[in-house]
């Protein structure tokens, strides 16, 4: 039985934090393991060039910090095939093929699109390539046939296009060429964490995360600074778990589930203050990243072999991805001169 093909990736606009991790990186590396799937994982520069292209530098720096993470985190490129999106030439074509069967008001529904476009301000300056970045993912997906795309919640409207692009491509031209994928979700009320100040989201924009590559004087200092229980002023206050972003953290990191507990009970009857759960944290917290840490500062001694086995992974992709192509062209009928 061939084996399920997922694509996955990020956007690199820095170094990617915890909330990555537990949103996506940890279910990588199970599935990459796991031996049931063929992974492919996209460090995504030409999407994240749509709302940073008069900043280049920023992306060309952060695509290797972010191969730094993949690795430190276990994804194995003798596994995994890690590749660049712009090293990707037949993702450009297909893109413009896909965007001849989308239009402009079905883009401007994304309603991930749109609240994206609210969050960056945009206004009526909205980049023509990130109001169409849905369908260079409908590309991304498709070239590779993936039929398994890990993805957050809020990203299912995403996915429901690339489905959309593909239902309508395989009718119009009475192919079965396009493989229509499905989501590949997190746990129910695992897949995001909240950032430090309290915010529902960790984001790079809002420095509110913790970063894989942190040190440990630097975890240490967030964690102390987090968002506990506002009302939790003295020790002998009964506190609150729930919202209380330390417990949020302990119930995602923590494996001693009958200490976290105890501790919960505690904080609830007042008795425990916010340094003593602050300092078990730290304690959970160095267990989660300190292998982490050393990974990365170990592949970080050789940025030629990181640079090295991003250009061998674009070229097997590039290789997947061009017989993808070739069987569109056949299709739509373009293919003039074989």
């Amino acid at each position: 039985m061939s084996k399920k093909v997922i694509l996955t990736g990020d956007r690199p606009t820095g170094r990617l934090h915890i909330g990555h991790y537990v949103g996506s990186l940890r279910n990588r590396v199970e599935l990459q393991n796991s031996g049931d799937y063929e992974n492919f994982i996209m460090i995504a520069d030409m999407q994240a060039l749509t709302d940073n292209a008069r900043d280049p530098e920023k992306i060309r720096h952060s695509l290797l910090q972010v191969a730094l993470d993949y690795l430190a985190v276990g994804i194995d490129p003798a596994k995994s095939t890690i590749l660049v999106q712009s090293q990707i030439p037949a993702l450009n074509e297909l893109t413009m093929y896909y965007l001849d069967l989308v239009t402009v008001a079905r883009l401007n529904r994304n309603p991930t699109v749109k609240a994206e476009i609210q969050q960056k301000a945009f206004g009526e300056s909205v980049p023509a390539g990130f109001l169409i970045y849905p369908v260079s993912q409908a590309a991304d997906i498709t070239a590779f046939k993936a039929d398994t795309v890990p993805v957050g919640d809020d990203q299912e409207p995403m996915l429901e296009q690339t489905r959309e692009i593909v239902r309508t491509f395989n009718r119009v031209y009475n192919t079965d060429t396009l493989v229509e994928p499905e989501g590949y979700f997190p746990p129910k009320g695992k897949g995001r964490l909240p950032g430090v100040d309290g915010n529902a989201k960790m984001s790079k924009s809002l420095n509110n995360g913790i970063y894989l590559s942190d040190d440990a004087d630097t975890v240490k200092s967030k964690i102390m600074s987090m968002y506990t229980d506002p009302n939790h002023i003295h020790v002998e206050d009964p506190g609150q778990v729930e919202g209380n972003v330390v417990f949020t953290y302990l119930d995602i990191f923590g494996t001693d589930t009958a200490k976290i507990q105890e501790l919960k009970d505690q904080y609830r009857h007042g008795g425990l203050g916010d340094v003593k759960i602050k300092r078990y944290l730290i304690d959970v917290m160095e267990a989660v990243l300190e292998p982490i840490r050393t990974r990365r500062l170990q592949y970080a001694q050789d940025m030629d072999a990181v640079a090295a086995m991003l250009q061998a992974g674009s070229a097997r992709a590039n290789e997947v991805a061009n017989q993808t192509l070739a069987e569109v062209r056949r299709a739509i009928g373009v293919n003039y001169f074989d």
